[in-house]
């Protein structure tokens, strides 16, 4: 059996980082707005205003704003052959940054966090340039 390409490795990692932001989302709101009211229809809508959980929730649609390029690149570049290299290079920079992000955003280091935010866009187009080379 083969290893993985570092690519999949990276966005099978991303997927699991997908799904801890989302709990720390839910459960943080959860706290806030109350169990019964996340259980029901939420036809009257609420609005977290907690510092934590808004911060959850505004740093996991962050990660939802980049994450569809990032699983794109990530699964155009094995399928054509071209990962390895600072392809593989910026999916794993993509992902270390974006762990970052979530600490550095849930207890407001501002400058710290918008510099993860910048390392994962070029990262990105780390990935981008290798898939068209």
């Amino acid at each position: 059996m083969q290893p993985l390409p570092t690519e999949i490795v990276m966005l099978g990692i991303g997927v699991v980082l997908l799904i801890v932001q989302l709990f720390l989302q839910s459960v943080s709101s959860a706290f806030e707005v109350g169990g019964e009211y996340k259980a029901g229809s939420r036809d009257d809508a609420r609005v977290v205003r907690g510092k934590f959980a808004g911060r959850a929730d505004r740093a996991f649609r962050n990660l939802l704003e980049t994450f569809p390029a990032f699983a794109a690149l990530a699964l155009a570049l094995t399928v054509t052959g071209r990962n390895g290299g600072y392809g593989a290079l910026g999916a794993q920079v993509w992902i270390v940054a974006r762990i970052l992000y979530v600490p550095l955003y849930l207890f407001h280091i501002p400058f710290a966090r918008s510099a993860a935010w910048f390392i994962s866009m070029f990262a990105l187009v780390a990935m981008l340039v290798r898939l068209f080379e």
